[in-house]
């Protein structure tokens, strides 16, 4: 049986990761974001991949689904609402391909930290065998393509398109869409598929506009300053000073490829991300081959019964199992009450964070450095990361990690990033900051949405979701939504659009079959599910009120956590609530007509 630390010693940890914590919420350090308006507009209105603009005339039509999104949200919309019966869609992208975020992000050495068996949906549809474990940013692309080729969805899409507004039309019962093309499109249904992770975010840095040399955020990597690829070694960084603002799951693999060719890498860090190891491997043909009909929903809720200690992980095993197989392996022959299990989970949490700060130990040569890269907060404060490169980096001459937790960047000038009096000369700057993930909606969907009435989306949502199922909202007739917010929680994101997707093909197709021109949750349904997702927390609002700041508690900052606002009972369990409501037929909750 694993051995766990004792009381005294667990909290002595966390009596660190609250002084830790206390240190990043100090009120003189300001962790605020900026809105990717006005000055801050050209790091995001920039599209390095697009090749030729597609010049077309305007569109006006009228379909039965409108969506907005190429990635893996609205490519599986599109594929569930065929197998369901309805072709009649059109999906409008912002990019010059499908893909989503694996679109925007071609960063060197993306890649995926949820095992590709899992992750890449429809591989049973499409006959796809992924080249390895966890699939790198570029495979992913190209399957996403495959997706549209197989699905024959790149007649019903349209490219560099941004939707710039919809608003319901009662008289007509349609949503109008409208793009910057100048485009109208009427749609019986609307879906918004461009999910939370689409809108870039930039530190609050003063003089950000005033850089001279070359800077950008990671999901706009341009080639053409670094040379190379994803892969290749970025041949044009030989001369240059870099620096990366950023160590979450993107900084954790883009820093070792920049320091591969960088003359010197300064590495700004807040916060330590937990690396856990990896655990790749080539994918076996024999192995795939053995798959039999429904392999790929087995295999995601075995992933997910081995993330959460209810089954053996041998078979799906890596860093995301490490606390399920803990939770198993303690669990004792007796049962236990809800407490107990809450202090085993907690020691265990220590045990976890633990052995990543070990391996931080055994890897890192300087000490000192080594302490500033340990992580001081609970497993799931932040999103964990995997990955065998990353630490040691920071045992080369030519890569220097700079502390900003207590000390923040003060300005950027002209040619220097200044902490304090220190002065970090730079031909580069990388923003590996992230997205708008929490926050105001109109930070996340940059195009105002106006159900009955004219009421926007924003305003209903004004102090956090308010939906049925975490997919449809009263007030907004005929509309959809796939991502994360009211529905379950999951570090595997396909899995959860992949039943939304499912769950609104059945909604369409019944609604087509009742006659019915209306579909939308009553004031009542809508309300009895906040009081479900109340109930269901995954984790209380004081844990996420502990956490070192970051985007699952909204930079410590208060207001609702990204997690508070899902179905906490899991994806099986959630799963099993959209089934049973789908077999009872009756579409409980909605108002058709």
């Amino acid at each position: 049986m694993a051995t766990l630390p004792s009381h005294d010693a667990a909290s002595e940890t966390l009596r660190k990761y609250q002084e830790e914590r206390d240190k990043r919420l100090d009120p003189r350090i300001d962790r605020s974001y900026a809105e990717t308006k006005g000055k801050y507009r050209s790091f995001v209105d920039v599209d390095p991949n697009a090749g030729e603009r597609i010049e077309r005339a305007a569109i006006a039509t009228e379909v039965d689904v409108a969506i907005v999104g190429g990635g893996f949200g609205g490519i599986l919309a599109a594929a569930r609402l065929k197998e369901a019966g309805v072709t009649d869609v059109m999906i409008v992208e912002k990019a010059s391909d499908f893909g989503g975020t694996w679109y925007w992000n071609r960063y060197p050495g993306v890649q995926c930290d949820i095992e590709s068996y899992s992750y890449l949906p429809l591989l049973e549809e499409t006959g796809y065998m992924p080249k390895e474990k966890f699939s790198f940013g570029d495979e992913i692309l190209r399957y996403c393509q495959q997706l549209g080729t197989h699905f024959d969805l790149y007649d019903k899409a349209v490219f560099q398109t941004e939707v710039t507004g919809a608003e319901w039309d009662a008289a007509a019962s349609r949503w109008i869409v409208s793009t910057d093309r100048g485009d109208r499109i009427a749609a019986r249904y609307f879906l918004l598929g461009s999910g939370r992770a689409n809108e870039p975010k930039l530190p609050a840095i003063p003089g950000i506009e005033s850089f001279r040399g070359k800077s950008f955020h990671s999901s706009r990597w341009d080639y053409s300053i670094t040379g190379g690829s994803i892969h290749d070694p970025l041949d044009k960084l030989h001369d240059k000073r870099v620096a990366v603002i950023g160590t979450g799951a993107t900084g954790i693999q883009l820093i070792p490829r920049v320091a591969r060719s960088a003359r010197q890498l300064y590495v700004f860090q807040r916060t330590p991300s937990s690396v856990g190891e990896r655990f790749n491997a080539p994918t076996d043909p024999g192995w795939y081959k053995t798959l039999g009909r429904g392999w790929q929903k087995q295999r995601r809720e075995l992933w997910l019964q081995a993330v959460h200690g209810s089954v053996d992980d041998s078979e799906v095993r890596d860093g995301w199992t490490d606390f399920g197989r803990l939770m198993r392996e303690t669990a004792p022959t007796t049962p236990e009450t809800e407490a107990e299990i809450g202090a085993r989970a907690m020691l265990i949490d220590v045990q976890v964070m633990n052995n990543r700060r070990a391996r931080i130990d055994a890897t890192i040569e300087n000490k000192e450095t080594a302490e500033r890269l340990k992580p001081w907060y609970n497993l799931y404060c932040k999103r964990p990361t995997f990955n065998d490169e990353f630490l040691p980096v920071f045992n080369q001459a030519n890569t220097k990690l700079v502390d900003i937790s207590e000390t923040p960047i003060t300005r950027i000038t002209e040619d220097a990033i200044i902490v304090d009096d220190q002065r970090y000369e730079v031909d580069l700057i990388i923003f590996a900051s992230g997205f708008h993930v929490v926050g105001p909606v109109e930070q996340r969907i940059r195009f105002p949405i106006a159900g009955r009435d004219g009421k926007l989306l924003s305003e209903h949502w004004r102090d956090g979701m308010r939906t049925l199922h975490g997919l449809m909202a009263h007030g907004f007739p005929n509309w959809f939504y796939l991502g994360q917010g009211q529905n379950a929680v999951t570090a595997n994101y396909t899995t959860t659009v992949d039943d939304q997707a499912i769950h609104l093909a059945y909604i369409i197709a019944a609604a087509r079959q009742r006659g019915a021109s209306i579909v939308e949750p009553t004031a009542e349904a809508e309300e009895a599910w906040q009081e479900v997702i109340r109930s269901s927390m995954l984790r209380p609002a004081e844990f996420y009120a502990s956490c070192t700041p970051g985007y699952y508690n909204n930079e410590g900052m208060g207001g609702t956590a990204l997690f508070e606002e899902g179905y906490g009972a899991g994806p099986a369990a959630f799963d099993a609530l959209l089934s049973d409501w789908r077999r009872d037929g009756n579409l409980a909750g909605l108002d058709t007509h």
